[in-house]
Order: C-alpha cells, then structure tokens, then sequence
C-alpha cells in the first residue's frame, strides 16, 4: 500500500459522519489560507531581498509553502499539482485582502482560523472522535490533500 493511501485510509477512519465531512470541506481550506496568511503576516526583508522588493509574493507565506509542496510530492505528484493551485490561490486571496484593506491580514487570518477549528472541534464532536492531528501532527496537512483527492476522483484523475 501507497503511503498516501495508508495516510488517507487513516484520516477518513475519523471522518465518517456527513455533517463532520461537511465542516471539513468548508473548514480545512480555510485554516490552509489562514495560516498561509498569518505566515504571510511576518516582516518579510530578507525575503523580499531575496525574491524582489514590489513582488506581491515576496513574503514569508510563499516560502512556507515551498517545504509544504516538497512533501507533498514525496506523496503523490499528481496531488502535489492540485495542492501547487490551491496554494496559488491563498496566496492570491491574501493579496487581495492586502489591497482591499479590509483590516490587518493578520487579524483577518487569526479571526478565520479561530471560527474554522471551532467548526472543525464541533465536527468532532459530532463524529464522536478525536483529530487525527492529535495522534500525528503530520494530519494537518493530510486533510487538504484528503480532500483533494475526492476533487481528483470526481473528475477522474488518479492520485
């Protein structure tokens, strides 16, 4: 058995209830960005020296996200593309809430992650059983590739 099925196999034993699963298509992506975000949040110079002053990617977030798709690809490379283009697309969003100024993005992002695992601790609460995060941390990133990998399957891309 593939890792990643043994890991997706493990992460689904405690995802079985429809509401839970339905709180986590809502609420997994939602931590992803606003961690993505309040990484993003943190002075940036030396990265900005580094990638470019005035690139609008130029920030810690972009570079947390270079380890985060190494692993990935040490899983599935074709989830490992799924997961480029969602990353892609939080750091898109957290420059749109840069130039819209809604408020500081780090407040932003702190305020989305409080709300989604709240929703998150209730699905399990619903479920009846724990995070898997809380046997191995390395399910924090497994729930978005989880998810991930249904998109795939409903479009019928092997992952």
């Amino acid at each position: 058995m593939r890792k990643i099925d043994y890991l997706f196999t493990e992460y689904g034993e405690s995802h079985q209830d429809a509401t839970n699963k339905t709180i986590h298509w809502i609420c997994v992506p939602l931590i992803f960005f606003s961690i993505v975000g309040l990484i993003a949040s943190i002075p940036a110079a030396p990265v900005q020296q580094f990638l470019g002053e005035g690139n609008v990617y130029a920030h810690w977030g972009t570079v947390l996200l270079i380890p985060v798709i190494v692993y990935y690809v040490t899983l599935s490379i074709p989830l490992s593309i799924g997961m480029m283009l969602f990353s892609a697309a939080c750091l898109a969003l957290v420059n749109v809430i840069i130039r819209l100024n809604v408020g500081p993005l780090w407040a932003v992002c702190i305020g989305i992650f409080v709300l989604a695992w709240i929703g998150q601790f209730y699905g399990h609460k619903i479920e009846g059983k724990k995070p898997s995060f809380l046997k191995d941390i390395q399910f924090l990133l497994i729930g978005p590739a989880w998810l991930m990998h249904f998109i795939y399957k409903k479009i019928g891309i092997p992952y």
